[in-house]
């Protein structure tokens, strides 16, 4: 079974008043959005499995952790980590986290969360 790590910044620790995300998302928008992703990779047939981490050195630690508990076919990095310039510093972290203890997934970008099974089946099967 194709198994997919969703990787985001826990919801509750996303500065909002950045001019770089998108205007009106709070904690729940995003928490409704990561479940939508869930079922939707799961819609698919795929295991998906996420990691919301914390904007600090605990959250490299919580990823690695996760990477080492399974074998994941592709990462979807959230545009929660990547989008904000401010979020450099993490999104050069979790890409390396990634790449040292996943090297056999791919790695996937999402828009926002209810895009993660497709940014995944673009990286699984494409063309």
């Amino acid at each position: 079974m194709t198994r997919i790590l969703f990787v985001g910044q826990k919801p509750e620790t996303v500065d909002f008043s950045d001019p770089s995300l998108p205007p009106g998302f709070d904690a729940d928008k995003i928490n409704a959005g990561i479940a939508v992703a869930v079922t939707k990779i799961q819609e698919r047939g795929w295991q998906g499995d996420t990691c919301m981490i914390t904007p600090d050195e605990a959250g490299g630690t919580t990823l690695e952790k996760q990477l080492k508990s399974a074998t994941y076919d592709c990462v979807v990095i959230g545009g929660g980590i990547r989008i904000p310039p401010k979020s450099l510093a993490l999104f050069e972290t979790v890409v390396n986290i990634v790449h040292k203890a996943a090297p056999g997934a791919v790695i996937a970008f999402n828009t926002r969360p209810e895009d993660t099974a497709d940014a995944a089946a673009r990286q699984l099967h494409p063309g």
